[in-house]
């Protein structure tokens, strides 16, 4: 039956984009991601705190904290207790980033405010350890996490959001290819201070070109013998 109201709507006003076959994106269930430099797990207690707990410590002034909601740990056992707690989170859903080739823990990634019947998705709580950071590996999972996300969970739009005042986190968005779409200003309070968040996204019509940048850079034909990379993303996307 045709809904009249819509119809004299639609005939003088700008509309979106139909999309009739739209049906929904799937819940990412925690599987393994494995890529050629990196892996992403569900968290094992048993089989990533210990070298994952290693990992962090070596941020002796801890400023991998400086934009993250929560301290570092008093000790050992209190790390433990918070991985425990992110284990059984399903939303945010957390990832162990591991290194292929030695595999120690390295790092934390999640999905969160996971939302299949809009099809949005964004990837967030990254606390990469010191030796993850502007590295091969870490520049990997967010390749394997946005195949997963587009590729084979089928999202519509990608979200990533920083404090706006953490340029490390603004570029290494934009390096990744997110678009810019704007601040919220006063959006939170933690650790008894303001937030204003800055938005990026990648949608799935960007994706392709995205995709294949990210995979032209990781190739390891990109690297020359010490692990220095030839092409940046930048020059990439730009050629």
């Amino acid at each position: 039956m045709h809904n009249s109201y819509n119809d004299k709507r639609s005939a003088s006003l700008p509309i979106g984009e139909p999309l009739p076959n739209w049906s929904g994106a799937s819940v990412p269930s925690g599987q393994t991601l494995n890529g050629r430099y990196v892996r992403l797990e569900a968290i094992d207690l048993a089989r990533h705190a210990n070298s994952l707990y290693a990992a962090y410590i070596q941020d002796t002034n801890a400023t991998t904290f400086t934009y993250l909601s929560y301290t570092p740990w008093a000790d050992y056992p209190q790390f433990q207790q918070w991985l425990e707690t992110l284990s059984r989170s399903q939303d945010p859903l957390f990832y162990v980033l591991v290194d292929q080739q030695t595999d120690n823990t390295m790092g934390l990634a999640s999905y969160l405010r996971i939302d299949p019947e809009q099809g949005a998705i964004e990837v967030g709580h990254l606390h990469f350890s010191p030796a993850l950071q502007r590295s091969r590996l870490s520049t990997e999972a967010m390749y394997l996490m946005m195949r997963h996300a587009f590729d084979e969970l089928g999202y519509r739009r990608y979200e990533w959001k920083c404090d706006s005042l953490n340029q490390a986190s603004r570029n290494a968005s934009e390096r990744l290819g997110f678009i810019y779409e704007g601040t919220f200003r006063q959006a939170r309070v933690y650790k008894q201070r303001n937030r204003d968040t800055a938005w990026f996204s990648i949608i799935d019509k960007e994706w392709p070109a995205r995709k294949s940048e990210l995979e032209q850079w990781l190739a390891p034909d990109n690297f020359d013998q010490h692990g220095q990379q030839k092409l940046s993303l930048t020059t990439i996307r730009n050629s």
